[in-house]
């Protein structure tokens, strides 16, 4: 693990790392975040702490790249600012994000909208 468990979640939510996101990075519930939300949250996290296995196995096989380089040395995450996390029914969810990050000196901040898909629960 890269992160203390006990430290603080990098996902900006106040609780250890070991409780909030890094339960969907390691251990049991790997690659089991049940929303869109708690999903955004551990892929935001996962840049932070360089879980580049991750991030390839939560990204969708269309569009996921064959790799994913490290963070550049000085690159400083600045925060995860979520903006709309909406349930359209029981299988439809849209969030809405923006991610901060310092890269060499130069602020820099994008903008995404993700909707995931969930199966029916049986």
């Amino acid at each position: 693990m890269k992160h203390a468990p006990d430290h603080p979640c990098p996902c900006g939510l106040p609780a250890a790392y070991a409780d909030c996101c890094g339960r969907w990075h390691h251990g049991p519930l790997r690659l089991r975040a049940p929303d869109a939300q708690a999903l955004m949250r551990s892929r935001y996290s996962a840049y932070v702490l360089d879980e580049l296995d991750y991030l390839l196995q939560t990204w969708h096989p269309d569009t996921r790249p064959a790799a994913l380089e490290p963070n550049e040395p000085g690159t400083r995450w600045l925060g995860l600012d979520v903006r709309r996390h909406e349930r359209a029914d029981t299988d439809h969810e849209t969030e809405s994000h923006r991610v901060f990050r310092r890269l060499r000196f130069l602020r820099e901040w994008s903008h995404e909208q993700e909707q995931q898909v969930f199966p029916r629960s049986s």
